[in-house]
């Protein structure tokens, strides 16, 4: 009787342990880099690209989902190659520089000095479950006059991307345009406001 039970017991363990053995791997997503915008002539600005912050649920780098009005959750097996914040950042420091319409362009990590910081807050870049399904990005960007410590120009950004299909990779590819979309906008609208900006002596 004692040895049936631990044949059992040995059993259960080796089962147990398969499973754990077992698990489902994680997919890793990132945004893609913006093509350089059309050129033009340097202004005379150096840039430093600071922080976006976020909500303490998008500084994690699992990829977010809203479900009716109030719920929201996050997928185990699907995440960002970094949180959406840093990544963000990234995208807007690349497309600032290939723009090549600045004297300079470095991010706020650097010792480099600026005369304009670019800075943002994220709200949301979350799936939106429902009929239809879609990605969902809100996003303010500002650029802020160091030496006068006023902003010279700002952006707000409220997308519903619609999504092609029903998988997560779909989301995020829906994701993506929405951003590549405020990026181009941010990058146009900032050109025009700093061409007509003179620096604080």
């Amino acid at each position: 009787m004692m040895r049936r039970y631990r044949l059992l017991a040995a059993s259960a363990l080796v089962i147990i342990l398969s499973a754990c053995g077992s698990s489902r791997p994680s997919k890793y997503y990132m945004l893609q880099l913006p093509a350089a915008p059309e050129g033009g002539a340097a202004l005379p600005v150096d840039l430093l690209v600071g922080r976006i912050f976020a909500p303490q649920l998008l500084r994690d780098d699992r990829i977010i989902y809203r479900a009716g009005a109030n719920e929201v959750g996050a997928y185990d097996y699907h995440r960002w190659a970094e949180p959406p914040g840093p990544m963000l950042e990234s995208v807007l420091l690349h497309s600032l520089r290939q723009s090549g319409r600045y004297r300079a362009v470095h991010s706020y990590r650097s010792n480099a000095r600026g005369d304009v910081l670019i800075r943002g807050r994220l709200y949301d870049f979350s799936e939106v479950t429902g009929s239809p399904l879609v990605a969902r990005l809100k996003l303010e960007l500002e650029a802020y006059d160091i030496a006068a410590q006023k902003p010279v120009f700002a952006r707000s950004y409220s997308q519903d991307e619609q999504v092609s299909g029903k998988e997560v990779a779909d989301v995020v590819a829906a994701l993506d345009r929405a951003t590549q979309r405020a990026v181009a906008d941010f990058n146009a609208g900032l050109v025009e406001a700093l061409a007509k900006w003179s620096p604080k002596k």
